[in-house]
């Protein structure tokens, strides 16, 4: 029996990964390949955003558990302190007595060998497999390889792969900079984005992409132009545009749903609801849109609370709060009698818009003969206040 061994700290893992691991198994063709998240690396310090070792487990299931003969273990994971290649190996051959084991491998820890624990007994116990992070490491690993061939009767095969695209580094620098979805698997991208590991910010167009898809397509236009005048709307007034983004992007995202899947949405979350949002579907999309939004993307309590107020306003709304709700009543598709004045006046004072913005929308819900929500009359009774105090 053949198995290939990758351990790592795949902090996270991404594509070059995928890329080192699909190579060596058509080059060495293993009944199977154990890829073994460690726990903790002997030869460096995870960095201080690193996710917790289950989370990395996950990631790797994530990124690697579609591969025919690939399975994902968490053998290291169990072991407390240091994870030793030497330990590794010692328990898969009392598993695989039989086995003929090869440990795959990237440049700099085949030059670094001699460093490892019990390495001249792994070397005596396994092969190498050999793969290039960079372009022009061929070199490097041939004369690696050669010395340990000669000093200590190493077995070493070297993998015919693309250079790794980018370092594990690279991958979690591009997440924090709003990129790096093209450098993970997308399930792996979508939990990182869904717990914000690393710091992540969603990758604008990707998000688009994964709340666009819940909507139906006519609300798309509008959508759009949330994002865009809430981003404005942030640089105006100073708050942060990235966040205004974000909730404008997703503060409709459950807005098709009937009024029976609201209320599942809001068993499942447990949303508190009065007895007017049970049995109106369009103010309970913000609430369900924002449990959705923290739920599935991982957004921040800031950007959660935009959403769950920006139909129904509430008193003393917070400047992101008072952002999205002023966009989602002035952004570019929207036509009634009054906009272009309510548009004036969000840039020039928001707060006035806000007074002005309730009051349109309760006379709209009086000239409908529904029943305007208390937090609507309320916000519209403290902005009234505070306008005519100041």
């Amino acid at each position: 029996m053949k198995i290939c061994v990758y351990g790592g700290s795949f902090n996270p893992p991404h594509v070059g990964h995928i890329a080192a691991a699909r190579a060596a198994l058509e080059q060495l063709s293993p009944d199977k390949m154990l890829v073994i998240p460690e726990r903790a690396a002997p030869h460096k310090d995870m960095p201080e955003d690193s996710p917790e070792p289950e989370q990395r487990f996950e990631l790797t299931r994530l990124s690697f558990g579609d591969i025919p003969c690939i399975e994902v273990s968490d053998m290291e994971l169990r072991r407390e302190g240091k994870s030793y290649t030497a330990d590794t190996l010692r328990g898969l051959l009392e598993l695989y007595p039989e086995a003929q084991i090869y440990l795959l491998l990237g440049t700099d820890m085949l030059c670094t060998f001699e460093q490892w624990r019990d390495f001249e007994w792994i070397l005596q116990n396994a092969r190498l497999a050999a793969v290039a992070r960079d372009v022009g490491e061929s070199g490097k690993i041939s004369d690696a390889a050669g010395a340990l061939s000669k000093k200590y009767g190493a077995r070493v095969e070297v993998i015919d792969a693309p250079a790794l695209p980018a370092s594990s580094t690279d991958v979690r620098d591009a997440l924090r900079r709003g990129c790096g979805r093209e450098l993970m698997h997308p399930s792996a991208y979508e939990y990182v984005i869904q717990h914000r590991l690393y710091g992540a910010k969603p990758q604008r167009e990707w998000l688009r992409e994964q709340a666009y898809a819940m909507l139906k397509p006519q609300r798309i236009p509008h959508v759009r132009g949330v994002e865009e005048e809430a981003e404005r709307l942030a640089r105006r007034w100073g708050t942060d545009a990235e966040k205004a983004a974000e909730a404008g992007i997703l503060h409709d995202i459950t807005k098709k749903l009937d009024l029976n899947q609201q209320l599942i949405l809001c068993e499942k979350y447990g949303i508190i609801t009065d007895k007017l949002e049970r049995t109106n579907e369009k103010l309970l999309h913000a609430k369900t849109g924002a449990a959705v939004a923290r739920g599935r993307f991982g957004v921040c309590d800031e950007v959660y609370e935009a959403i769950k107020w920006h139909t129904t306003g509430k008193p003393d709304m917070s400047m992101p709060e008072k952002i999205l709700y002023m966009a989602d009543y002035i952004e570019p598709t929207r036509d009634f009698d009054g906009v272009e004045r309510l548009r004036a006046l969000a840039y020039e004072n928001i707060d006035a818009a806000m007074e002005l913005g309730l009051r349109m929308s309760l006379e709209d819900v009086a000239s409908r003969g529904q029943q305007p929500h208390e937090n609507s009359a309320a916000a519209l009774e403290w902005y009234a206040a505070k306008n005519h105090r100041e």
